[in-house]
C-alpha cells in the first residue's frame, strides 16, 4: 500500500514567492525561454496566436470540468484517439476571458470548424485529437521541467526541501498530473496574455518583444550583479551591446518580415525597443515604457509565483 501524501511536504506560497523574487536571475534563463518558445510555437500553429489561445480555451473547458468533478487526468489517457467533448461555448465569454472582440471570436471558431478542428453538434462541441499536437506540449512540458528542476535546487540550498528531483522524474510526474498541471499552465497563460494586451497591441508584438527580451538575457555582455527580480529588470536595459535585426526576428518567430518591421516601429516608437545606426534592435524601455513594463513584469511575477507554487507542490507532495 503506498503511503499517504503529507501535508508537511507542501512548501508555503509566500515563501515560494519570496525565495523566486530573490533568486530572479537564476530563473530568468528559463522563465523567458518557456514562455517566449511557447508564444513562437503558438503562432507557428495557425498563424494566428489568438486562434490558437482560442483553442486551448476549449480545452481547458475540459481540463475546469475534470476539476469540478476531482479527476486527475494523465498524459496518455488525455490523447487519447476519441474527440473531446464540451458544451456550447459562449461566444461573448470567450472575448471577455480572452480580451479579443466578439467579431473576431466569432470568425476564428468558424475558421478553426473550416480546418476541422472542431464541430458544433447542437449542443455540444468536439475538438478533434489531430488539432491538439502532442509534440508541442512535450517540449512544453520538457521546458517547464527544466525550470521547476532549477527551482527545486534552490528550494534546497534554502533547506526548504530535502530533495531535488532528477528532470525525468519532473516529467513523468507532470505527465501524472496533465489536466492539473496545465490546467494551472493555462490560468497562468490566460493571465499573462491579457495583461500583456492592455499594454501591447496583439500577441504577435508580444511574441517579437520577447524574443528580443530573450537576445539580451542569452547577451555575453548581461551579467546581473544581484540576484533579485527588481534589479534584474533594470540592469537588463541597454545590456545587450549587439542586438538583432528584423530579419532574424522573423526568421526565429516565423512572423512575415515587414510585420515583423511593422510592429517592431510600434515597441521602437513607444520606448519599449531601441534601434541603433545599423538596424539592431535590442530592449531598453525608457520613461512611460520602462514604469509600465516593470509594473507589468510586477503583476506577470506573482502570477507565476503562483502557477509555480501549485505545480511543483503537486509534484513534492506525490513524490514525497
Amino acid at each position: 500500500m503506498e503511503p499517504l501524501p503529507s501535508i508537511s511536504s507542501q512548501v508555503d506560497e509566500n515563501k515560494i514567492s519570496k525565495i523566486i523574487d530573490k533568486n530572479f536571475s537564476k530563473l530568468a534563463p528559463f522563465f523567458y525561454p518557456f514562455i517566449t518558445n511557447w508564444l513562437t510555437r503558438a503562432y507557428g500553429v495557425y498563424g494566428d496566436i489568438d486562434k490558437y489561445l482560442i483553442a486551448i480555451y476549449l480545452v481547458n473547458r475540459q481540463f475546469i470540468f475534470y476539476r469540478k468533478n476531482g479527476l486527475i487526468v494523465n498524459f496518455e489517457t488525455f490523447f487519447e484517439n476519441k474527440p473531446l467533448e464540451i458544451d456550447k461555448i459562449n461566444i461573448s465569454d470567450i472575448s471577455k476571458d480572452l480580451k479579443i472582440p466578439k467579431e473576431s471570436v466569432r470568425r476564428k471558431i468558424q475558421e478553426l470548424e473550416d480546418k476541422e478542428i472542431i464541430k458544433r453538434v447542437k449542443k455540444r462541441i468536439l475538438i478533434y485529437r489531430s488539432g491538439l499536437s502532442t509534440d508541442r506540449v512535450n517540449i512544453a512540458i520538457k521546458e517547464l521541467s527544466l525550470l521547476l528542476y532549477e527551482f527545486n535546487k534552490i528550494l534546497k540550498n534554502e533547506r526548504e526541501v530535502d530533495n531535488v528531483f532528477e528532470i525525468e522524474e519532473i516529467i513523468s510526474s507532470i505527465k501524472q498530473n496533465y489536466s492539473f498541471c496545465w490546467y494551472q499552465f493555462y490560468k497562468f497563460l490566460f493571465n499573462y496574455t491579457n495583461r500583456w494586451k492592455t499594454q501591447i497591441n496583439d500577441l504577435e508584438t508580444l511574441c517579437i518583444g520577447m524574443t528580443v527580451v530573450l537576445n539580451a538575457t542569452q547577451s555575453k555582455q548581461f551579467n546581473p550583479s544581484k540576484k533579485n527580480r527588481s534589479s534584474y529588470i533594470k540592469e537588463i536595459m541597454g545590456s545587450d551591446l549587439r542586438g538583432v535585426n528584423a530579419m532574424s526576428l522573423s526568421d526565429i518567430t516565423g512572423i512575415p518580415r515587414p510585420t515583423v518591421v511593422r510592429k517592431l516601429k510600434w515597441l521602437i516608437d513607444k520606448k519599449f525597443l531601441t534601434i541603433n545606426d545599423k538596424k539592431l534592435i535590442s530592449l531598453d524601455a525608457k520613461d512611460s515604457a520602462f514604469k509600465e513594463s516593470k509594473e507589468m513584469q510586477k503583476q506577470v511575477f506573482l502570477s507565476w509565483s503562483n502557477f509555480v507554487y501549485r505545480v511543483f507542490n503537486q509534484i513534492n507532495i506525490i513524490n514525497s
